[in-house]
């Protein structure tokens, strides 16, 4: 998460009534210390800390599935909103997962739809994208309930990477972690939705082996990253009328430490807070709501956030 000093009044306009009212999280307790396999990997601490800024990675429970770790965000979700959200009021609940539940039939949300017991006018369906879910799919929550004329919908982001990792890969076990989030969209709420800029540059730089294994180019992965996010960065800006210096909070999907910060200095931003993330890890589309789940919001920030990787791809908008 990037701040930055708001210079003047917002020339920002919101396009329509929906908005994020709350989001709740989900991330296991079980963790696997970076500090111990950097011994087995002959990494260094000074790398782990200053490139990778990751000390440990969560780690689903055994047999633990994607709709599972959804509907615990969920009820979360229902707990900070203390009543407010009654479930047979949603008109669409989103499910941003790789990872289906068992062979991905049926989809994975119609068994989180199943596990919440929501009404039968709730309409269930997956999202299969990586680190630009969570930001892709506010921008289709949106559409489907101006389409439907519908309220209420629920984004939810669940992606154990954790099944497709070789535990002694140290390219990506140090990085991945598991975590789920769900995130409640309605009119009038407190975060309203702009503009999104979103594209894909196909490559195969992050992928599954025939044996189901994650393997991942690093060198194209973060190449990528530097020269595309901020070219979206700018172009969400001129789509929403804000200048960089209006922007309080950035909020950078933390691919890792470096990433992060070679993309700040590309933008010309010069502070930074590091997240959270370093206990837990890269969680794919959960990493973005993780994150926001962190802002204060009793300044009513203007949000910039940017999910970028599996695709490759990118997707970015304001929150305001």
């Amino acid at each position: 998460m990037i701040h930055v000093k708001k210079s003047g009044k917002s020339s920002f306009m919101v396009q329509d009534k929906f908005g994020i009212r709350e989001i709740g999280t989900y991330i296991p307790t079980d963790r696997i210390d970076n500090l111990d396999r950097i011994k087995r990997f002959d990494y260094n601490e000074v790398s782990l800390r200053d490139k990778i800024g990751i000390l440990s990675t969560s780690r689903r429970a055994p047999n633990e599935t994607s709709s599972q770790m959804a509907a615990q965000a969920f009820v979360n979700l229902e707990a900070k909103l203390d009543g407010v959200l009654d479930p047979s009021t949603l008109d669409v609940i989103i499910l941003v997962t790789q990872h289906p539940d068992g062979f991905g039939l049926p989809h994975s949300s119609a068994n989180l739809h199943g596990a919440l017991q929501l009404p039968d006018s709730c309409f269930a369906f997956d999202v299969s994208l990586g680190c630009s879910g969570f930001v892709a799919a506010l921008a289709v929550a949106k559409g489907y309930l101006q389409a439907t004329g519908g309220k209420r919908a629920v984004v939810c982001t669940a992606d154990p990477y954790s099944i497709s990792l070789d535990e002694g890969d140290k390219n990506t076990s140090m990085i991945f972690g598991d975590a789920a989030t769900a995130t409640l969209i309605e009119e009038d709420a407190d975060w309203a939705i702009g503009a999104f800029d979103m594209g894909t540059h196909a490559s195969t730089a992050l992928q599954r082996d025939e044996r189901g294994t994650l393997r991942m180019d690093g060198r194209t992965v973060f190449n990528f990253c530097a020269k595309n996010v901020p070219i979206s960065v700018d172009n969400c800006l001129k789509k929403n009328n804000l200048l960089i210096d209006e922007v309080d909070v950035f909020a950078l999907h933390p691919g890792s430490k470096y990433i992060v910060d070679t993309i700040r200095k590309r933008l010309g931003i010069s502070s930074i807070r590091q997240l959270d993330c370093m206990d837990y890890g890269n969680t794919i589309s959960s990493s973005v709501p993780l994150i926001l789940a962190q802002i204060d919001r009793s300044q009513n920030p203007i949000v910039l956030v940017s999910g970028f990787g599996v695709g490759l791809s990118w997707a970015t908008t304001i929150l305001m």
